[in-house]
């Protein structure tokens, strides 16, 4: 096989599975909101290295050898475009990136050109300060570009993914629990009735693409939203990435609980810079942040105070540091100190994921599925469709539900076969 700009793909890792699947689940549109954006860039590079034979697939769960034989799409077989307001291409987001220490500068040369074509490949998102339209004429050319991307790749499919800047929570309305008083309002070009998160997913809603939410903005959470998803049949995942201070204590916690420790405090601290520094500064923002963040915790250490804090601090640009100061009390009453620390770039962390999700989302809109997939809770902070928070039940969950429905999608192409002979 060979990528979009030219290069064989027969040495790429992963490349030769296929041919031990009995069912391929196709060509498959990643369609990023916020394509141009550090976590995107980093996944589209990302892509075009293990695509390329540049790099290997380190850190995608997919690759791991449980998933060998579920009919995942190859990672050559993953077209990236997207939606953003900026201007800032991709290749030049990549050499921020490598002036950052994040890329290395010979991988990002590299895959210039890969780049270059999924740049190629964005649109104009939405603004809110825009004006002009009603909020359901811009949903409807959102989706129209998801479409257009559709039939211009021939695509078999097309997942859409929010990758954008953290938004606030929204105050509660009566045309979020209504879905006709929502579609009414949406007409009205007075009214900018939902916030850009939700738009998008109304726009994938529209276009009959799986949707994932990387990101803690309201995006699907309106109630009205979800009914009209779960209308149309779509596939749906999320919230907000398990990146890594989050997938640390969904670790620890379980350990400490199975070894019958009761945990009295779990304070923590994030430090970061660069955009989501920028972002998460803003007070409303950095809300939604904290609860989607502390939700686990609250689960895994009932009744534990959980104090958590996080800052702006711009000189760490793309490193993101988190601290966590655990007390626990053991046998007799005794008293033990757990204390960690994690610093990396968060956006080399995210990349893996946003592969992993658009790999395992074709194959649930593959087979047949729809609604909330709880199982790929594994993923994410607040997961939709599951109250399972400690790490190991949702691995064992995530590799069961994947051979489940790779069986289903297996099962339906022998039947299609034998339809054919």
């Amino acid at each position: 096989m060979v990528t979009s700009a030219g290069r064989s793909t027969e040495n790429a890792p992963g490349a030769d599975a296929s041919a031990e699947k009995p069912t391929r689940v196709g060509r498959v549109g990643l369609w990023l909101i916020g394509a141009r954006g550090s976590v995107a860039t980093t996944a589209a590079t990302g892509l075009a290295a293990i695509s390329g034979g540049f790099a290997p697939a380190t850190g995608c769960v997919t690759d791991q050898r449980v998933f060998d034989a579920v009919p995942l799409p190859e990672f050559s077989e993953l077209v990236i475009g997207g939606h953003d307001i900026s201007d800032v291409s991709l290749a030049k987001r990549a050499e921020y990136l490598v002036g950052a220490g994040m890329l290395p500068l010979h991988l990002m040369e590299a895959v210039r050109g890969d780049l270059d074509e999924a740049d190629a490949r964005v649109r104009p998102g939405y603004h809110p300060e825009s004006g002009g339209s009603s909020q359901a004429a811009v949903a409807r050319r959102l989706a129209r570009d998801i479409e257009d991307f559709t039939r211009e790749h021939r695509l078999d499919r097309v997942v859409v993914m929010d990758v954008s800047s953290t938004e606030a929570p929204v105050a509660p309305r009566p045309e979020f629990d209504d879905p006709e008083l929502l579609l009414a309002a949406l007409e009205d070009p007075a009214q900018a009735t939902l916030p850009p998160s939700s738009l998008g997913a109304y726009a994938a809603i529209l276009a009959g693409a799986p949707y994932v939410c990387f990101t803690p903005s309201p995006a699907l959470t309106i109630p009205a939203l979800r009914e009209l998803a779960r209308q149309r049949g779509i596939p749906t995942a999320g919230q907000d990435g398990k990146t890594g201070q989050t997938w640390l204590r969904s670790v620890i916690a379980p350990g400490l609980a199975a070894r019958g420790l009761r945990v009295l405090s779990w304070a923590g601290a994030n430090l970061l810079g660069g955009g989501d520094g920028a972002t998460l500064s803003d007070p409303d923002a950095v809300s939604g942040k904290l609860l989607s963040k502390n939700r686990g915790l609250e689960s895994l250490a009932s009744g534990a105070a959980t104090p958590l804090h996080i800052d702006n601090v711009p000189d760490l640009g793309e490193t993101k540091v988190a601290w966590d100061h655990i007390n626990v009390e053991g046998f007799l009453g005794s008293r033990l100190t757990l204390q960690t620390t994690w610093s990396a770039f968060d956006s080399m962390l995210a990349a893996p994921m946003i592969l992993d999700l658009a790999r395992l989302m074709a194959l649930a809109d593959a087979a047949g599925a729809s609604g909330p997939i709880g199982e790929l809770g594994f993923f994410f902070k607040d997961p939709w469709g599951s109250d399972e928070f400690a790490f190991a039940e949702q691995s064992q969950q995530l590799a069961a539900w994947a051979h489940a429905t790779g069986e289903r999608v297996t099962a339906a192409g022998a039947q299609d076969r034998v339809a054919t002979w």
